[in-house]
This record gives structure tokens, sequence and C-alpha cells, in this order.
């Protein structure tokens, strides 16, 4: 199978020809990670961002024109609502800016393919790499042998096995989504009065690290306001799975007061479960920020979500960019992109949900 790429540049805009990209099919692993969050930053800065519409906006010396620079984009294939965002966030980024012609690679699954892609991106001699790679530790080598030939790599959201692999790192928050989720919790406890709260926990694939770090985080913050989980179900982060699992979970626990659900596409089951039965005595919180999900707090439907920002790749274009031409991060005193960024993950509520509303994604 022959590597696809695809070639933008600012006369030929991305989003008018979305079609030459195959932007579904994928594995679950969507919204997140499938490689362990490195807790050992070393040397790494790290800065703390929240997730924006990225827009070039003026006033700002990095916004103006520069040097033209050739970056490669590969993503994963996409079924799932997350990655569809992740991809068409980084096309629409690129079109942006006037000085950036983007060769975007077909999304896949397949690790080999994605590793032809890279070569490919490689010998064409492209001024950086933005990889969202099927697998970290399967991409690499690939993703090193671009470094040593002075390529910058901009890992996102599933990370290299190797600190050589990548310039930076750019990572949504997974244990950090569990402790919003945790903590808004403890606070609708304490502002309703509930006494001896059922807290009830809709995992995704427990098998991932990512699930793994977003419910120790949301026991860890429960914890610290002496609260814990009641019922805990997992599901695959699918619809018809987060429907399946809610169901046996309602008819497990009568009586419910807060749910954490981690993963809004496979909300759209779970909120569906909910409907079935007739069940809405709950405080509802979702995962990840989707459009059905900012829908459902404006109609009263859905207390909150947990944002895990599906602009990751669309800021790594932005610093694929920068690393390319020479520059830093405008709102930093230092001079150079840092070498790790971890995005927050912050909670939407009906108080602040028209702000985040142009971050929602199609479940």
């Amino acid at each position: 199978m022959s590597s696809s790429i695809t070639v933008f540049s600012a006369k030929r805009r991305l989003l008018g020809t979305a079609g030459a990209f195959v932007l579904a099919g994928a594995l679950i692993a969507g919204c997140t990670s499938n490689e362990p969050e490195s807790t050992d930053d070393g040397d790494e800065n790290t800065a703390e961002e929240s997730g924006d519409d990225g827009a070039a906006s003026g006033g700002n010396a990095n916004d103006e024109t520069g040097e033209t620079v050739t970056i490669g984009f590969s993503g994963p294939e996409a079924d799932h609502g997350w990655l569809a965002a992740i991809n068409s966030s980084a096309l629409a980024e690129a079109d942006k800016y006037d000085d950036v012609e983007l060769r975007a690679a077909e999304g896949t699954n397949d690790a080999s393919l994605q590793i032809q892609q890279v070569e490919t991106f490689i010998n064409e001699g492209v001024d950086a790499i933005v990889l969202l790679p099927t697998d970290g530790a399967a991409l690499t080598d690939i993703a090193t042998r671009a470094m040593d030939a002075g390529i910058p790599v901009v890992n996102v959201d599933r990370e290299f096995s190797s600190p050589f692999a990548a310039r930076t790192t750019i990572l949504g928050d997974n244990y950090g989504m569990g402790v919003s989720a945790g903590t808004y919790a403890c606070q609708l406890i304490e502002e309703n009065n509930i006494d001896d709260p059922v807290i009830a926990e809709i995992a995704g694939i427990d098998a991932l690290p990512l699930t793994q770090d977003r419910s120790q985080g949301f026991a860890d913050a429960l914890d610290a306001c002496g609260e814990d989980v009641d019922n805990r179900v997992a599901a695959e982060f699918t619809v018809q799975s987060g429907e399946a699992v809610t169901s046996n979970l309602l008819q497990a626990a009568p009586e419910i007061d807060i749910i954490w659900n981690h993963d809004d596409d496979q909300g759209v089951g779970v909120k569906a479960a909910f409907d079935n039965a007739g069940r809405d005595e709950f405080f509802f919180i979702g995962g990840a920020g989707s459009s059905n999900a900012m829908e459902w707090i404006q109609q009263g439907e859905m207390e909150a979500t947990v944002l895990y920002p599906p602009t990751q790749a669309a800021d790594g274009i932005r610093l694929a960019r920068l690393l390319a031409q020479g520059k830093g991060m405008s709102d930093l005193v230092q001079v150079e992109v840092p070498r790790r960024i971890v995005l927050n993950a912050p909670v939407v509520t009906a108080d602040n949900v028209d702000e985040y509303m142009h971050l929602g994604f199609d479940s």
C-alpha cells in the first residue's frame, strides 16, 4: 500500500478540498493517547494552556506572514468524533497562514503505512512534521530519523517512547480530566447539600492507560472531599457500548446522585440509556467536549462536560510553523518553543458553555 500525500497552500484552500482526505474510520483510541503519559519531564519546560479556536489574531508579530514553510501532517483515521475534529482542525489551522504549505497524509490506523508517510516527508525535505501517531512506540524510530535529518517533529497526543523523537510534544491531560470531573462533583455535593452521595463512573476501555489515568484522577479528586465511586462500568468509546453498559448500571443502582462519563461520543449512547429508563435524578457530567454535550448543557439536560481539547493538532501546526521559522511563543519570555505543552482540562457548564461552544465536535 502506498502512502497518500495531499499538498495544500495558501492559494489552494484546505477546506474547499476536504474531499481529498479520508477522515473516517478509526480505532476507538479516540479521544486520546494509547501511550502512558510520561511523568518525568527532566529539563523539559511545561506550559499549561487552555484550548482556543486557534484563530490567527492581529497584533501578534508571530502571525505576520514570514518565510514560506512546508509542514507534513499525519494523523489517524476518524470514525470517532474527537479524531475527526483533530484532523479537520489541523487542516483548517494551516489554511489560515499564507506562509504555510501543508502536505497532509491520508488518515490511517496502520502503523506501517504511517511510517511510510513520514518517510515520504523526510525524502521530500519538509521543514517540519506534525504527527499524531497510530502507536507512539511504533512511530518512535521514524520520528527520530526525521529529527536526525534536521526536521523538527511535533508529537501530538500519543507520546513517542524516546525524548529524541520530537522537538516538542503537545498533549491533552487525561489525569487532569479526572481531577476536573471529580473536583466539580465535590462542588456539586457541597452546593446541593447531598448527604452520602451515590457516585457512578462510566469509563472508556479499561486496558488503555488513558482510561486508567482519567479514573485515577477522578478517584483522587473525590478522595480529597471524602467521597469515592460507588458504581463503575467500562464502555468502549462507542455509542452502542455506552448505551449497553449504562443500561446495566441503571438497573444495578436505583438511585444515583452524580454520574461521570469519560467520553462524549459514547455519551450519545449513555444519554439514550438515561432517556429509555426515564432516569434524570442525577447530575450528568461528560468528557471531551462534543457539540451534543454542549447543546445538552444549554438545554439543561446535562450538567457539565470536561474538555479534552480537539485543538491539539491545530496547535501542533502553529508550533511547527514557529519552529520552522525559528520563532518562539510570543506570550513567553523564553525565546524558544517549549519542549512539552500540556493543555488544560476545563469544566464546561451552563455558565461558560458559550465560550467553548465553537470547540465542540460532531459525535
